[in-house]
């Protein structure tokens, strides 16, 4: 533990576990401590540094623009934000979409959740989403969030939710009622443990909610822009969504998220039905600009699926491990050890090695899709020596 960050002196809210160590800089897939010890990043500050750490164009653009115009608010027009914009639409298919812009993915998920109730109209205002789901940590999202034990402590949540099992279309059909406005679900859970859905699942969901005159609204904020190997994870299985929602790796670091919809469903918000001051700023769609412009030039949907095979075979020749789920640069290892995720977080840390939890004895693996061979059979290298001690 960090002195500075023991709960009797430090002036931050004890809102995560008392951090072990303190980075001060950052490059490529690596990360450096005070003591300048250097740490392999699996992690890529939890899929939001797609393009690595301190990303020599989206620094350069982000620089340009502080010294240019920070903020206006959202009263007026910027350039970076229109720009920004028409690259998500263009990204997501082309369908002539509009943009929300937030500052985190929970927000883009409000938005979302405010699109779909205004557009089902009064007595319409249930929204559906799945089991050991992750939408954010406001109360509307913690709500929408399948995981009831971290409700307790915030009773009473908001009204309008519904959980359904993972990956279940007859249960998500019977818990449609004349109440319900939209179905919400992340094309592969991030949070809730790397889980990836039968084949024909999201098919089925966007064909049940055509039926029943639903939104399908699909929380991308993890899984968006290259992780899994396709610009967006829904279009592994040729889905066409009516509100996706995005965050983490759209501004490489800079805080910025977006809520994109149909044009037909956006229309529905009129001005003073939804605002914020900060979102799409100058500054983070900046950011977000010279991160997909890099992106888009390094094809990286196409680098992080071959990097993702590359990974998961090296994992599966591991002995401790029992399998690998996800796909692309997003991976759940389960693990074949006794110890808890936890604990093998831990001395991996020590090991100069980051990686995350993916469930009691599963990790999270999600580093820079700019990772390179040398650096991922490195990385292996020091889990296989966790793994063996």
């Amino acid at each position: 533990m960090i002195a500075e960050f023991e709960a009797s002196v430090c002036p931050v809210m004890s809102t995560y576990p008392p951090p072990s160590v303190m980075f001060v800089r950052g490059e490529g897939c690596w990360l450096w401590d005070r003591q300048d010890r250097r740490y392999l990043d699996f992690l890529s500050g939890i899929a939001v540094c797609n393009l690595g750490h301190a990303h020599q164009r989206v620094a350069e653009a982000i620089a340009q623009q502080a010294q240019t115009l920070c903020h206006v608010s959202n009263l007026y027009a910027t350039e970076p934000q229109l720009h920004v914009a028409r690259m998500i639409d263009r990204l997501i298919g082309g369908l002539s979409g509009q943009v929300f812009f937030a500052n985190s993915g929970a927000e883009a998920n409000e938005c979302a959740i405010k699109l779909a109730r205004k557009w089902a109209g009064h007595g319409r205002y249930t929204v559906i989403s799945a089991g050991r789901s992750f939408h954010g940590r406001t109360l509307a999202t913690l709500h929408a969030t399948g995981q009831p034990e971290k409700h307790e402590a915030f009773q009473p949540l908001p009204v309008g939710f519904r959980h359904v099992p993972w990956d279940d279309i007859a249960a998500l059909e019977r818990a449609i009622d004349p109440t319900t406005a939209a179905v919400l679900l992340e094309p592969i859970q991030g949070e809730g443990g790397i889980n990836v859905p039968s084949s024909d699942y999201l098919a089925a969901v966007r064909e049940l909610c055509n039926e029943r005159g639903l939104l399908l609204i699909l929380d991308e904020v993890q899984t968006g822009l290259a992780r899994t190997g396709r610009w967006f994870a829904h279009q592994h299985d040729n889905v066409v969504p009516d509100v996706v929602t995005i965050a983490k790796a759209l501004g490489n670091g800079m805080p910025i998220g977006a809520c994109w919809a149909r044009s037909e469903v956006a229309a529905v918000f009129q001005p003073g039905d939804h605002a914020t001051t900060f979102g799409g700023q100058p500054l983070a769609a900046s950011a977000a600009h010279a991160t997909l412009e890099v992106m888009q030039e390094l094809d990286l949907p196409r680098l992080a699926a071959h990097a993702g095979q590359i990974m998961t075979s090296a994992l599966l020749d591991l002995d401790k491990v029992i399998s690998v789920r996800g796909r692309g640069l997003l991976l759940g290892v389960e693990l074949a050890d006794e110890r808890s995720a936890n604990e093998v977080v831990s001395t991996a840390q020590a090991a100069g090695l980051l990686v995350g939890i993916a469930g009691p004895r599963s990790l999270r693996l999600a580093p820079p899709l700019i990772i390179s061979h040398d650096e991922i059979a490195h990385g292996v290298v020091i889990l296989q020596e966790v793994l063996e001690v």
